[in-house]
C-alpha cells in the first residue's frame, strides 16, 4: 500500500501537491485550537467590598424642664445630657432654686420631666428696711417697694423680665401706695397678682 500511497502522490502535479499542503496545515491548525478552548479556564473570585461604616446620629431627647427655672417649657437634648445641662437650656436656676434636691449628673431620658423645686426656707430674708420683724412667726413678706429685682424674681409668676419691670416702674413713679398699684406695672395681670397678694408688702 505504501507503493500505491507514493504512486499516487508522484502523480499528482505541483499545484494539487501545494493544496494538499494548506489542507494538512489547516487541519493541525484546527486541531490545535480545539486543544486550547477544550483546556479549563482559571475563573477570577473578587473578595466582597466591605459597606462603609455609619456613624448613627446622636439620639434626639424631648424633655420638659418644669418648675423654679427661668424659662419653663420642652426642650429637645442629645443623648448622654445630663440633668444640668436641661436647666441650662431653660435659662438656669431662678434665685430661691433648690438644686442640691435633684441629681445634677442624672442621664436624661425621652419623655422626662426635670422639675426644679423651690427651696423648701421659701422667700429670702428681706433687708432691714423692708420694717419686717426677723424671728417673728409671721410670713415673711416682699416688700415690692425696697426688694432688689432678685428678690422679686422669687415670687410666683414673676421672672427676670417682670422683676425688672417692677424696679423700673418705681423707679420712674416713686413707691406703690398698695399692692394692686402693681397692676399698673405692663404685663402683671389680675391672675398674677392674685399668686402673689399674699406673699409681697409695700
Amino acid at each position: 500500500m505504501d507503493g500505491g500511497f507514493r504512486d499516487w502522490l508522484s502523480g499528482l502535479t505541483r499545484r494539487e501537491m501545494a493544496l494538499l499542503g494548506l489542507l494538512g496545515v489547516a487541519g493541525v491548525t484546527g486541531v490545535g485550537l480545539w486543544y486550547v478552548r477544550a483546556l479549563p479556564r482559571p475563573v477570577e473570585v473578587r473578595a466582597p467590598v466591605a459597606a462603609p461604616a455609619v456613624t448613627p446620629s446622636p439620639t434626639v431627647l424631648v424633655v420638659h424642664v418644669a418648675g423654679w427655672v427661668r424659662r419653663p417649657g420642652v426642650y429637645e437634648l442629645r443623648e448622654g445630657d445630663r440633668v444640668i445641662d436641661a436647666i441650662e437650656a431653660a435659662g438656669g436656676p431662678r434665685n430661691g432654686a433648690d438644686l442640691g434636691a435633684l441629681n445634677l449628673a442624672g442621664l436624661l431620658v425621652d419623655a422626662q420631666q426635670v422639675l426644679v423645686p423651690r427651696a423648701a426656707a421659701g422667700l429670702p430674708a428681706p433687708a432691714a428696711s423692708s420694717g419686717i420683724e426677723v424671728g417673728t412667726t409671721t410670713p415673711q413678706l416682699v416688700n415690692v417697694n425696697s426688694a432688689t429685682a432678685e428678690e422679686l424674681e422669687t415670687l410666683p409668676g414673676i421672672g427676670e423680665v417682670l422683676g425688672a419691670a417692677i424696679v423700673a416702674y418705681r423707679e420712674e413713679h416713686g413707691p406703690f401706695t398698695s399692692v394692686d398699684q402693681l397692676l399698673d406695672v405692663s404685663g402683671i395681670g389680675e391672675v398674677t397678682l392674685g399668686e402673689i397678694r399674699d406673699l409681697v408688702t409695700v
